[in-house]
């Protein structure tokens, strides 16, 4: 099996050891780097490396990301795109219904989202958490704690805290490396180009193409933190406290997403978990998944915007037996986020509810953020939103 790769596969292949790994030595490599630096593409040719080295030793590889939905348009489709490449595919080995796995050479690659139950129980002997900024500690802990040989994350560095930096590569065991785009010469064309187009460069500047944050991140592989957001202080958190829970609703239909937030009032401290975000166009669809949620009769405020087609959310979810009203908008959206910016926010963590806080931005004219939120990012901050006024108006009247 003639192996193609790039720096990261040779950086893996040059640290990783066999004889430790066959005295149950345990290894830590950490990828960080810009997009198209190829960390996906040499990390699974470094497992089937592995798989071919070890052939016929029954061992277990557990690919996994925050949720097996953004697994299975990422790295498992990257995963048969090599082996098709390779000719080494075969579909007879490809268990596609969980758990899904692939048995090569004699050994188990099994792949999962954290969001997948029973993915934190079995052991295994390496595992590779795909995305590294999106994984909960807690959970890649319970992961690493019944690995027995190899543990490896990649990441592109979009934060400039967190828990990698704190308590993964600062371990003795742990080896670190950075890539960027520049050094994958497999890298097609059209996304070098696009990659490239973030450099604030004058042209770039000229053509609006231009990003900072995106840049330094995607392109160069640095630790930066995005300029703008609209939340940019906020306190994760593992678990809601016990208090008395109002709820907020988002519709997104087809297209966007349908976002559920649980919200509790204590003081000055607002507390919030993000309980349903995907997309959701049918009334009995999304009541079935509102008392998944173990909602029953308690007061939802929803959006406004709740047609679609044939369908009327609100009026249809009454007629389903939730106890529904639609919000008030009258004040506009920058009332309600001055509104909740009174308060120390603490959010339950959730991937999807990190992309918001990091992503929802003021909209930037020139360079400089003007006193408009950008209208993408938010479907959880609006349904918050949305639940914080109408226990005002339930509350105070107003």
């Amino acid at each position: 099996m003639k192996i193609r790769g790039g720096v990261n596969l040779e950086f893996l292949l040059n640290e990783f050891s066999f004889e430790k790994a066959n005295n149950s030595i345990k290894q830590g490599f950490v990828l960080e780097g810009g997009s198209g630096s190829g960390k996906t593409y040499d990390i699974i040719n470094f497992l089937l490396i592995y798989c071919q080295t070890n052939y016929n030793k029954n061992k277990d590889i557990l690919i996994f990301r925050e949720t097996f939905a953004d697994l299975r348009k990422t790295v498992l489709k990257d995963f048969e795109k090599i082996l098709r490449a390779y000719n080494l595919f075969d579909d007879d080995s490809f268990h596609r219904s969980a758990p899904v796995c692939y048995s090569f050479m004699g050994n188990k690659i099994y792949f999962t989202g954290l969001d997948s139950v029973g993915s934190h129980g079995e052991r295994h002997d390496v595992i590779w958490g795909n995305e590294g900024m999106e994984l909960n500690h807690g959970a890649w802990k319970q992961l690493n704690q019944r690995c027995n040989e190899v543990f490896i994350t990649d990441y592109n560095p979009s934060y400039t805290n967190h828990w990698i930096y704190d308590s993964l590569i600062t371990r003795p065991d742990t080896k670190l490396f950075r890539s960027t785009l520049l050094q994958n010469y497999f890298l097609p064309e059209g996304q070098r180009k696009e990659i490239l187009s973030y450099e604030p460069t004058a042209e770039n500047i000229k053509n609006g193409t231009a990003d900072d944050y995106m840049w330094k991140v995607y392109g160069l592989g640095l630790r930066s933190a995005p300029k703008g957001a609209i939340f940019p202080h906020v306190n994760w958190i593992e678990k809601m406290p016990e208090g008395n829970y109002f709820y907020g609703l988002d519709f997104g239909f087809t297209c966007d997403e349908t976002a559920l937030t649980k919200i509790c009032l204590q003081g000055n401290d607002l507390f919030v978990e993000l309980l349903i975000y995907e997309p959701i166009d049918s009334a009995i669809v999304l009541a079935e998944a509102i008392r998944n949620c173990g909602i029953t009769n308690e007061m939802i405020t929803a959006d406004t915007s709740d047609r679609y087609n044939d369908v009327e959310m609100c009026k249809d979810l009454r007629n389903l037996g939730l106890n529904i009203k639609k919000t008030s908008k009258a004040k506009g959206i920058l009332h309600r986020i001055g509104l909740l910016k009174k308060h120390k926010i603490n959010i339950v963590y959730n991937i999807n509810a990190k992309r918001e806080q990091e992503n929802y931005k003021w909209r930037e004219v020139n360079g400089i953020n003007v006193n408009e939120p950008i209208d993408k990012f938010n479907h959880f901050w609006d349904s918050l939103g949305y639940g914080y006024m109408g226990n005002l108006t339930n509350t105070f009247g107003f």
